[in-house]
């Protein structure tokens, strides 16, 4: 049947691009670097020294799951075809609307794996720490604030990344004044990179009892946590430590004890802090990776030799030009205004249905870099 036939050649122009894909990803290369790694775990004291073997694990881990997302996609793209050949044999147009949705999800995913694989940056396979304040405004803006917190965790949980809230300080009647969430998984900075910036909400104000509408401002800062592999010079001297209790609810022990940790990088005024931990030293340690990363983050950005070269407070580059609008009333539209995408359902884009903003960020970004 026609319409069958005109599907099915439809899907068949993507075979060439599965297998550009392949090529892109390297997989063969993987595969033999899986075989490398697996032979070393059998030898003899590999597990001895816990921390390299503990690296080993995770790189063999990370391949395979790569090898594995290749393999599905490429089964999905079969099982498509095999559907609509079976579909027009038996000619039963009840199966079309299936058929479609069949390649509509192949596509949405090979687009997704293809978009993967400009993500070559230094950092971008690294965890991504995000962070967030409350713009001008009080509540309304702390609500904001909030709502963008809530935003991030579903999208993290929707691409099965591990998101954790490290620190944060309540706002004065709702909300929050800023928060830090850790977003753990393959390429999490890579892909939230492009959602640094500021945030704008246009919304009829649920704390105002005329009814006015409001804007609101929230920003975004989003650094690559740096592991230990990375040397980052930075003098004890520098740094001020303070400890105080947890604000927030954690649990009795988390409340009663000054565990949470507060780092100040004297020479940039930087700041960050960790209160979530059950213990002192785990906060410190995590509150010194941030500061290990904002720095290298800045370092990098500014093309600066050394951290040293770092002076004064940042110029709260967080607070630049708002990236994003997300508008409630009179009308529901979230857009970019650095790439033009826009998506009418606001509430689906507040549930975490944001990777069609990513996507539209990386391919801009991709083909500058081709232009250059």
């Amino acid at each position: 049947m026609i319409q069958f036939e005109e599907l099915r050649l439809s899907l068949l122009e993507y075979r060439e691009k599965l297998r550009q894909l392949r090529e892109a990803l390297g997989l063969d290369a993987m595969n033999e670097e899986i075989e490398v790694l697996e032979a070393d775990t059998a030898k003899d004291g590999f597990w001895n020294d816990l921390e390299n073997s503990q690296k080993v694990q995770q790189r063999i881990s990370q391949l395979k799951n790569k090898v594995a997302a290749y393999n599905a996609l490429s089964a999905e793209f079969d099982d498509a075809l095999v559907l609509i050949e079976l579909s027009d044999e038996a000619e039963d147009l009840d199966m079309l609307e299936e058929c479609k949705s069949s390649c509509d999800a192949f596509v949405s995913k090979l687009d997704a794996m293809m978009l993967s694989t400009l993500l070559s940056g230094e950092y971008d396979s690294k965890t991504a720490l995000l962070t967030f304040h409350a713009g001008a405004g009080g509540t309304e803006a702390q609500d904001w604030t909030q709502m963008l917190v809530r935003m991030y965790q579903h999208w993290g949980e929707k691409h099965d990344f591990k998101v954790s809230m490290i620190d944060f300080l309540d706002g004065d009647e709702a909300g929050l004044k800023s928060a830090v969430l850790r977003v753990e998984g393959e390429n999490a900075y890579g892909y939230l990179k492009g959602e640094m910036g500021v945030h704008r909400l246009v919304r009829i104000s649920p704390f105002d009892s005329s009814g006015r509408r409001h804007t609101s401002f929230a920003s975004l800062e989003v650094m690559p946590e740096i592991d230990d592999t990375v040397e980052v010079e930075i003098n004890p001297d520098d740094l001020k430590i303070d400890y105080y209790r947890s604000s927030g609810a954690g649990g009795q022990k988390v409340n009663k004890t000054s565990s949470a940790v507060r780092i100040t990088h004297i020479p940039t005024n930087i700041v960050c802090a960790c209160q979530v931990e059950r213990s002192q030293h785990q906060n410190r340690e995590v509150a010194m990776k941030m500061l290990k990363s904002k720095l290298i983050e800045i370092k990098e950005r500014e093309h600066l030799d050394k951290i040293d070269d770092i002076k004064g407070e940042q110029r709260e580059i967080a607070w630049g030009s708002q990236i994003r609008s997300y508008v409630f009333m009179p009308y529901t539209l979230a857009k970019d205004h650095r790439t033009g995408f826009e998506n009418g359902n606001i509430n689906a884009v507040m549930d975490g249905e944001i990777d069609g903003f990513i996507n539209a960020y990386l391919k801009m970004e991709s083909l500058k870099a081709n232009q250059q």
